[in-house]
């Protein structure tokens, strides 16, 4: 999902300047408890090849119109968490959030669609995958019905993941190269205005988390964990057209 902050520095070549992606104490907190769930994401085939170029049509196809209707989930969770917080412009901040994620990342799917042959009709009649199904459950539980921490905490992995990935295929080519067959999708997450959205999300998540007792931080962790262990299933059930076995 691309961030609700428009405003990006330029550097003088005309280049966007990349910002540091910036983890508070609690963030880290909680990527360390889930260090290897989190590098697993890495290992994982599907994102091997989607970085390599390798990946299968078929696949990435399977992956985009379940992802379509994952973030339809993201962005009612962006909702609810936005009528459970008083200060009005972060409240702000999670409803633009919410539109954003079901504006700009379906104009990415948009594309794709008509690269890969599948339409808005095709996505809102798809059967969630047994994976996607469960993630989405855990995630509007968590805002429906856990602390508010623990609602940020089981949103927070999607977009930090996909931050992390971003950042270090920037790292690693430098720049995309133009012919890459999935250069649209790597250069979102490698995007400094997403980079930002994270930023502000783990910013948000820090200060709710400096003002509640361990048992809720401990809750929050656990909802963490569990949305880091989804993301890697995610790329797994891509990987194997996961369907339902009944």
């Amino acid at each position: 999902m691309q961030s609700p902050i428009p405003d990006v520095d330029q550097a003088d070549d005309g280049q966007q300047n990349v910002p540091d992606l910036i983890v508070p104490p609690f963030s880290v907190t909680c990527r360390e408890q889930s260090s290897k769930r989190w590098e697993a994401s890495f290992q994982h085939p599907f994102v091997q090849s989607l970085v390599d170029g390798s990946l299968s049509e078929e696949r990435f196809r399977f992956y985009q119109m379940q992802d379509a209707r994952y973030l339809e989930a993201y962005a009612d969770v962006c909702s609810i968490i936005s009528t459970r917080i008083s200060d009005p412009d972060i409240k702000l901040w999670f409803i633009e959030g919410a539109r954003m994620a079901l504006v700009v990342e379906k104009e990415l799917h948009s594309e794709y669609g008509k690269q890969l042959g599948y339409s808005p009709s095709d996505v809102a009649a798809l059967e969630l995958s047994p994976s996607n199904r469960a993630y989405q459950n855990h995630m509007l539980a968590a805002a429906t019905n856990g602390s508010l921490l623990e609602s940020l905490a089981a949103l927070a992995p999607c977009p930090w993941l996909y931050t992390d990935i971003g950042v270090r295929i920037l790292a690693e080519m430098g720049t995309i190269p133009v012919n890459h067959p999935f250069g649209d999708w790597l250069a979102t997450y490698a995007d400094p205005v997403f980079i930002t959205y994270t930023n502000e999300l783990l910013a948000h998540m820090e200060r709710i988390a400096e003002g509640v007792g361990s048992e809720v931080k401990t809750k929050a962790m656990h909802g963490f964990d569990l949305s880091v262990r989804y993301e890697w299933m995610f790329w797994d059930q891509a990987w194997n057209l996961q369907s339902w076995p009944v």
